[in-house]
C-alpha cells in the first residue's frame, strides 16, 4: 500500500490504493552553527561598556550539537496521505504537554495547504536507526524538525500536484493547492485523498519540491489552539495507564527507606501473597513489586510487606552536609586588583522534584522470546536498547511504544519505570501495569541537583571590569547520553568521567552571559553524592542565570543605576535590548507601588532565543508572598505557534514562582521528607499572578529558536529582585520560604 521516494520524488517502491508514504532526504539545518558564530563575532553596537568575548554557547549551543548529531537521519520522517484525505505524520519525539504535536501539525498543514484538522500527528515507536535523532530535550524539537518536516510535507505536496497534472493532462506548474485539494486554472479541483494512490506511483514525474518561503506562510506564526486540547479536557486523551493492554495487571513497588537502598529479605512473603487480589510478589533491583487485580489491592499488600533493607549510597546525607560539600568544592573567585571595588554574592538552591502531574508509569509484556513496552519516553532508543540487554533478547524482539505523557520537565529523559516494569513482567511472567505512587515519585524520583554559587564582579568608573561565577552542583545524571546506547555507555564510564564530560559540555553550551561585563568566566564543579538526579527544565541556567540576574541588580545599585537602564546599557545587541524594552514598557517599569510591594526585572538568552521578565510582588503578608503581575517579552527568531509559545513562557514563570518562593525538597538522612503536593509546595492556582501578559515579538529570523526552557531563568531573577526591593533584603537561599511545615510520611 505504500511507495517511497527520494527528495526529488522520482524513485520509489510499492503502491497503495489507500495512500502513499514518502521518505525524505532533506537538507539538514547545519547552517545554524556557522551563522551563530558569525552573529556572535559581529561588530558590537557602539556603547561605553567593556566588550566581553563570545562564550562557547554564543558560538555553538547544545541545540546545534543535537542538530548536527541528528542530521544524518533527519530525513527519515514518515508522512502518509490516506484515501479519505487524512494526513498522518509519525513524530519521532515525545509530547509531554509542551504542544509539540500542534506545532508539528501546523508545519505539515502549512506546507501541504491542508486544513489543520486533517493532520494527525502520532508518536513514533523507538527507532534505533534514528541514532541521535529521537531524543526530546534541550529545547530542540522544533529547532531540529522545522526544516525536515516542512521539506517532507513539501515533497508530498509536489507529488499530489504531479498526480493531478497527470490526470488532467496539464502542466503541473499551472496548478495550485488550497484547503487539502489541487486546483486547476479552469476551476477543477481534486482532493488529496482522491490523488493519494496516484501520487504514490513510483513512475510519476515530479517537479522539485521546496518549503514555502516565510513570506508565503499563512499558518505558521498564527496563534493556534492545541489539537489535543479537547481530548485532554474530556478525558479522552490516552496516557500510559489508560491503555487497554490485554492481561496487564496493576503493579506497585515497596521502595526502600533511603535512596537506592536494596532488598535483603521479606519476612512475610507468604502472608502477603495470600492477601485478597494479590497475584504476584517479586523482588527486583529497586524494591519489592506487588501485582494484584486492582491498584487498591496492590497498594494494601505493599503496605503490609515486612522488608529488611540494605543500605543506599546516600544514607547519611542531609541538606547541611550537601551544602557543606558544595561550598567546599566551589573555588573562590580570583582576588580583585588592589583598590578595585567589587561586589560579592553567594547563593544556594535546594533540590527540586520534577513533580509532573502524571507519575512514572509503564506497561510491560515480557515473554520468553519477545517484549513490548509502553511508556512516556523522551529517550526511547536507549530505553529499548537497555531493556533488550537487560532481558537478554535481540533488539528486534523488543518493541517500545512512546505514549503521550502528563508532564516531564526533564524527568522522562530517564526510563526508570519502563525498565522496572520490564523486570517485574519478566519475573512474574505476566503483563503488568506499573505505577509509581505520588510518594514514590516525589521521594524516589530524580531531582534537580542542589547548587551553590559564588559570584564576584569588579567595577570602576561606571564600567564592569570582570564577572566571575563559580558554580558547584550535585552531579547531574546524564547517563541517558544523547539518547542511544553508545553515548549512554560512555556517560557511565567508571569514576564518573564520562558523565562529568557530558556535564561540562552541556554547561558550556547552554550557559552564557548576555552582557558586556569585561572578563567574564562561568565555571562548573560537580560533586557526586549518590542522590538520583536528572535534567530539570533549563538544567543549569535556572540557577546560574537566576543568581547572575540578582547580582546584576546589586551591581546596578552599587553604581547608582536603575536596574532596567543598567541592563540596557550593558546588553550586547539591539535585539536583546528590544526584548528588554518591550517588557519594561508594557510593564510600566518604575511605577509607584505600596510599601511591601515592588517590581523586579531580568533578562535571559539561550538556544537562539531571548526573553525579559518584569514582575510585581506583594510581600505584605509574609505567610503568603505573591507575584501579582508578570509581563514577559520573548523573541524566538520565528515563532511557529505564538499561543503555544505563550503557554511555554507561562509554564516557565510558574516553575520560577514555585522554586524561588516555596518549592524544594529537604534531604534528610538519605531521603526527601516531602512525599506529596501538599508537602512539596508547588505554586497553586492562588499563587499564580492575576495579571500575566506575554508579548511574542514578530519574527526576527528565518528559523525558530528554542523555547521550552527559556522562560525560567529570567523569571527567577525578576522574582528574586522584586522580593529584594520589596523587603530591603538580599535573597541568598532558595526557595525563600523553606520551612518543614508538615509531618513527613513514614519512611
Amino acid at each position: 500500500m505504500t511507495g517511497t521516494t527520494g527528495a526529488s520524488g522520482t524513485t520509489g517502491q510499492g503502491q497503495s490504493r489507500r495512500g502513499f508514504l514518502t521518505y525524505l532526504v532533506a537538507a539538514p539545518t547545519l547552517a545554524l552553527v556557522t551563522r551563530a558564530g558569525a552573529d556572535a563575532l559581529a561588530p558590537q553596537s557602539a556603547h561605553a561598556a567593556i566588550p566581553t568575548l563570545p562564550a562557547i554557547a554564543d558560538l555553538v549551543d547544545l541545540g546545534d550539537i543535537f542538530i548536527l548529531a541528528g542530521a544524518p537521519t533527519s530525513a527519515l520522517l514518515l508522512l502518509t496521505v490516506e484515501a479519505d484525505g487524512t494526513i498522518r505524520f509519525r513524530l519521532p519525539r515525545e509530547e509531554v504537554g509542551q504542544g509539540l504535536t500542534t506545532a508539528v501539525a501546523m508545519l505539515v498543514a502549512e506546507e501541504l495547504d491542508a486544513p489543520l484538522a486533517a493532520v494527525r500527528v502520532e508518536l513514533d515507536d523507538a527507532r534505533p536507526e534514528l541514532l541521535f535523532n529521537q531524543l526530546t530535550g534541550s529545547s530542540n524539537a522544533i529547532r531540529s524538525l522545522y526544516g525536515p518536516v516542512r521539506q517532507c510535507a513539501a515533497t508530498a505536496r509536489a507529488r499530489l500536484v504531479a498526480a493531478a497534472a497527470h490526470r488532467w493532462n496539464t502542466p503541473a506548474a499551472g496548478l495550485t493547492t488550497a484547503n487539502g485539494a489541487v486546483r486547476a486554472p479552469d476551476g477543477r479541483t481534486l482532493g488529496y485523498g482522491a490523488l493519494a494512490a496516484a501520487a504514490a506511483d513510483p513512475g510519476l514525474i515530479v517537479l522539485g519540491a521546496a518549503p514555502k518561503p516565510a513570506a508565503r506562510q499563512t499558518l505558521i506564526g498564527t496563534p493556534t489552539g492545541r489539537i489535543d486540547a479537547r481530548a485532554m479536557v474530556t478525558g479522552k486523551q490516552q496516557y500510559t495507564l489508560d491503555l487497554d493492554v490485554p492481561g496487564a495487571k496493576p503493579c506497585v513497588l515497596r521502595r526502600p527507606p533511603t535512596l537506592g537502598g536494596s532488598v535483603r529479605s521479606v519476612a512475610n512473603l507468604a502472608a502477603v501473597k495470600a492477601m485478597p487480589g494479590v497475584l504476584d510478589v517479586v523482588t527486583v533491583a529497586t524494591g519489592v513489586a506487588v501485582v494484584a487485580e486492582t491498584f487498591g489491592q496492590a497498594i494494601d499488600a505493599k503496605a503490609a510487606l515486612q522488608v529488611t533493607w540494605g543500605p543506599g549510597p546516600a544514607d547519611a546525607l542531609s541538606d547541611d552536609q550537601v551544602r557543606a560539600k558544595l561550598r567546599t568544592a566551589n573555588p573562590v573567585p580570583l582576588l580583585p586588583p588592589l583598590l578595585t571595588p567589587y561586589v560579592d554574592g553567594e547563593f544556594d538552591f535546594a533540590f527540586v522534584s520534577h513533580a509532573p502531574m502524571e507519575t512514572n508509569s509503564a506497561v510491560a509484556d515480557v515473554r520468553e522470546d519477545r517484549a513490548e513496552i509502553w511508556s512516556g519516553l523522551k529517550s526511547p532508543i536507549v530505553a529499548r536498547e537497555t531493556i533488550a540487554a537487560e532481558l537478554g533478547l535481540p533488539l528486534d524482539k523488543v518493541t517500545v511504544h512512546v505514549v503521550q505523557a502528563g508532564g516531564s520537565f526533564g524527568r522522562r529523559l530517564f526510563f526508570d519505570a519502563a525498565l522496572e516494569a520490564a523486570r517485574v513482567s519478566k519475573a512474574c511472567r505476566r503483563p503488568v501495569r506499573l505505577m509509581w505512587t505520588r510518594v514514590d515519585d516525589t521521594r524516589h524520583g530524580r531531582m534537580r541537583p542542589a547548587t551553590h554559587h559564588r559570584i564576584r564582579a569588579t567595577y570602576a568608573l561606571g564600567e564592569v571590569l570582570s564577572f566571575e561565577h563559580r558554580v558547584a552542583a550535585v552531579e547531574t545524571d546524564f547517563r541517558h547520553g544523547l539518547g542511544e546506547i553508545i553515548t549512554a555507555t560512555a556517560a557511565s564510564l567508571p569514576l564518573g568521567i564520562g558523565n562529568a564530560t557530558l556535564a561540562q559540555t552541556l554547561f558550556l553550551t547552554t550557559v552564557k552571559s548576555p552582557y558586556n561585563f569585561g572578563l567574564t568566566t562561568q565555571l562548573l564543579t560537580e560533586v557526586p553524592t549518590g542522590v538520583p538526579t536528572g535534567s530539570w527544565r533549563s538544567v543549569y541556567s535556572a540557577n546560574t542565570r537566576g543568581a547572575e540576574e540578582i547580582m546584576v541588580d546589586e551591581l546596578a545599585a552599587r553604581l547608582g543605576k536603575d536596574p532596567y537602564a543598567f541592563r540596557r546599557s550593558f546588553l550586547k545587541r539591539a535585539d536583546q535590548r528590544a526584548v528588554l524594552d518591550k517588557a519594561a514598557t508594557e510593564g510600566q517599569w518604575g511605577r509607584t507601588l505600596p510599601a511591601g510591594c515592588a517590581q523586579g526585572i531580568a533578562f535571559h538568552e539561550e538556544y537562539k532565543s531571548r526573553t525579559a521578565c518584569l514582575v510585581e510582588i506583594d510581600t505584605r503578608d509574609p505567610q503568603h508572598v505573591r507575584v501579582t503581575k508578570a509581563v514577559i517579552a520573548v523573541d524566538v527568531g520565528r515563532p511557529v505557534n505564538p499561543r503555544g509559545l505563550e503557554a511555554q513562557m507561562i509554564g516557565g514563570l510558574t516553575d520560577a514562582i514555585s522554586t524561588t518562593l516555596r518549592a524544594g525538597l529537604h534531604l534528610d538522612k538519605g531521603l526527601p521528607l516531602e512525599g506529596s503536593y501538599s508537602q512539596f509546595h508547588w505554586a497553586l492556582q492562588r499563587d499564580t499572578p492575576p495579571d500575566v501578559r506575554v508579548f511574542v515579538l514578530p519574527a526576527t529570523g528565518e528559523e525558530p529558536g528554542g523555547a521550552g526552557e527559556l522562560g525560567v531563568p529570567a523569571a527567577v531573577g525578576a522574582i528574586a529582585n522584586a522580593y529584594a526591593r520589596a523587603t530591603g533584603t538580599k535573597p541568598r537561599s532558595f526557595p525563600l520560604d523553606f520551612d518543614v511545615d508538615f509531618t513527613p510520611y513514614p519512611r
